[in-house]
């Protein structure tokens, strides 16, 4: 990403753009193994999208028939939005930058998909945070005061950090644009015949922007791992208390918190994996069409759809509506065929 930011209207930056972009000699990648990693982009973005929207359309018509939604409810609605958007936002530049490189490259829409994808990314990345958040202050069992009392405002503070999450993810992007633009000026244009020192200030600009741009990631990185791994301390605490009280192998409140524990350490390890590759991939570390960047790519369409397909199968009401939707689907030919 960093290294793809070019001055705005400049004619010699946007050819330069084109010939990273389509050049042959700079893929080390096969056609075959190009063909085969577009086909696993699109199907992770396809089932992203059905997952999401199953899981917006269910909590939405829960927040229309009821005028109100449960507090999880809300923080799934706007993860689940901001999901679409963004799988959505990929699957859009894939195709436009496969099919019409040269409208691609134009600086209105680069920028445009670039901003976006920024600003779609750490919106997903604060709200899958504020997720683990709310579920550490609901669930787990501590007896400080100041945890005591924000676990009795929590519901109140949601909405307002949801939209401070918003907020804070545009001004993100806005800025992190605006600080390429110039950090790209004064890479690109400089006049002096000491190639050692064009090479140290191009140098310095991408890490400063590489740690700029990282800023955003870090944060909301810090706080789901903080949170699901008290939570997941907490449980196993409370599940081994449980234990050495328990009458039968089998109990359900016991194996009820062992699935928590599985399920709070699916989600951290899935939220972590894609916030490396995010990083990596945003800091430019490899070249735009090498292997390593394409897993980037892969890993972090991957960790929506997974991450969407594990909430749906760990919340009992979503649970529920899936297996609904499937009988429906199911029915539905033999209601045609009767």
């Amino acid at each position: 990403m960093l290294g793809r930011c070019f001055p705005p209207d400049t004619k010699e930056k946007q050819q330069l753009r084109m010939t990273k972009l389509c050049d042959p000699a700079e893929s080390e990648l096969s056609p075959f193994l190009i063909t085969l990693i577009l086909a696993v982009l699109l199907a992770e973005y396809l089932i992203g999208i059905i997952a999401n929207g199953f899981i917006m359309a269910i909590h939405a018509a829960e927040w229309v028939q009821n005028k109100a939604v449960s507090t999880s409810g809300r923080i799934l609605v706007f993860l689940s939005v901001s999901r679409i958007a963004l799988q959505s936002l990929m699957m859009l530049e894939i195709t436009i930058s496969s099919t019409s490189l040269s409208f691609y490259s134009e600086d209105a829409v680069y920028y445009a998909f670039k901003i976006s994808f920024i600003f779609l990314n750490f919106c997903s990345l604060w709200f899958a945070a504020w997720l683990s958040f709310f579920y550490f202050v609901k669930i787990a069992n501590f007896s400080y005061p100041l945890f005591l009392k924000l676990r009795w405002r929590i519901t109140g503070l949601i909405p307002w950090l949801l939209w401070l999450s918003v907020f804070i993810s545009f001004s993100h992007s806005m800025f992190c644009i605006n600080i390429c633009t110039v950090y790209c000026n004064n890479s690109f244009p400089i006049h002096s015949s000491n190639s050692t020192k064009k090479t140290y200030l191009s140098e310095i600009n991408v890490v400063g922007l590489a740690f700029f741009f990282n800023l955003g990631i870090v944060t909301p990185l810090i706080m789901f791992i903080l949170t699901a791994t008290l939570l997941i301390l907490s449980l196993k605490r409370h599940t081994l208390h449980m234990g050495s009280n328990a009458t039968g192998s089998n109990d359900p409140s016991m194996e009820a918190h062992m699935g928590a524990i599985k399920a709070t350490s699916y989600f951290l390890i899935l939220y972590i994996f894609n916030a490396v590759a995010l990083f990596i991939y945003l800091s430019n570390m490899f070249d735009i069409n090498s292997l390593w960047n394409n897993l980037c790519q892969i890993i972090m369409a991957a960790y929506p759809a997974s991450h969407s397909i594990l909430l749906i199968q760990d919340n009992p009401g979503l649970r529920r509506a899936w297996k609904r939707l499937q009988l429906r689907l199911h029915l539905y030919p033999k209601e045609w065929t009767l």
